[in-house]
C-alpha cells in the first residue's frame, strides 16, 4: 500500500505538463456518402491570406519557409484528387448499377439478379481497369511528392539547417 502511494505520488498526472509545445491533432471527420472517404480536418491547415494582398499566388505574403506552406497545400490537395475521384467512381457506378436493376424484369427471381449484378461486377472493373490505373499512378506520383516535400521539412527541422536569408545575401 506504502509502494503504490510512494509511486503514484511521483508519478506524472499529465505528461504534456512538461511539454511547453501546444498539442495538435489532426482530426478526422464521419465517412462522405458518396466517396465513402473520410476526411482529415488538419491541425495546422495553411492560414489564409491576408486582405492586402492583391495577387492571390503570391509567396511573399508569407513568412518563414514556404516549403511548410507547399506542403500542406500539396497535402490538402492530394486529399482533395482522392476525394474527387472516388466521389465520381461511385457515383457512376451507383447509377450503372441502379441501372441494370431496373432494367430486369419485374419477374426476375433474385438468383438471377445475383447472375445480372456478377457480370455487372466484372464488367465494371474491366471497363475501369484504364482509369483506375491512370489515378494509381497519379495519387502514387503525388504522394511521394508529398512525402519527400514533407521528409525535408522534418530533415530541416531536425537538424535547424536554415538557408542565408535574402539580407545576407546582399
Amino acid at each position: 500500500m506504502a509502494t503504490a502511494l510512494r509511486t503514484r505520488a511521483f508519478a506524472p498526472r499529465n505528461c504534456r505538463a512538461i511539454h511547453s509545445s501546444l498539442v495538435r491533432r489532426n482530426l478526422v471527420g464521419p465517412p462522405d456518402p458518396i466517396s465513402h472517404l473520410r476526411p482529415v480536418i488538419y491541425d495546422d491547415a495553411p492560414p489564409p491570406p491576408p486582405s492586402d494582398v492583391r495577387h492571390p499566388y503570391s509567396l511573399r505574403e508569407f513568412t518563414g519557409d514556404t516549403r511548410e506552406y507547399q506542403w500542406k497545400m500539396q497535402r490538402q490537395d492530394l486529399d482533395t484528387y482522392n476525394h474527387a475521384f472516388w466521389t465520381d467512381t461511385n457515383s457512376r457506378f451507383q447509377a450503372a448499377k441502379q441501372a441494370l436493376l431496373d432494367s430486369l424484369p419485374e419477374a426476375c427471381t433474385p438468383l438471377d439478379k445475383e447472375f445480372a449484378l456478377s457480370d455487372f461486377y466484372v464488367s465494371w472493373v474491366k471497363q475501369e481497369a484504364e482509369r483506375q490505373a491512370e489515378y494509381d499512378r497519379q495519387w502514387r506520383k503525388r504522394n511521394w511528392s508529398n512525402i519527400l516535400l514533407g521528409a525535408k521539412l522534418r530533415y530541416k527541422r531536425l537538424f535547424r539547417i536554415s538557408e542565408p536569408s535574402r539580407e545576407d545575401v546582399n
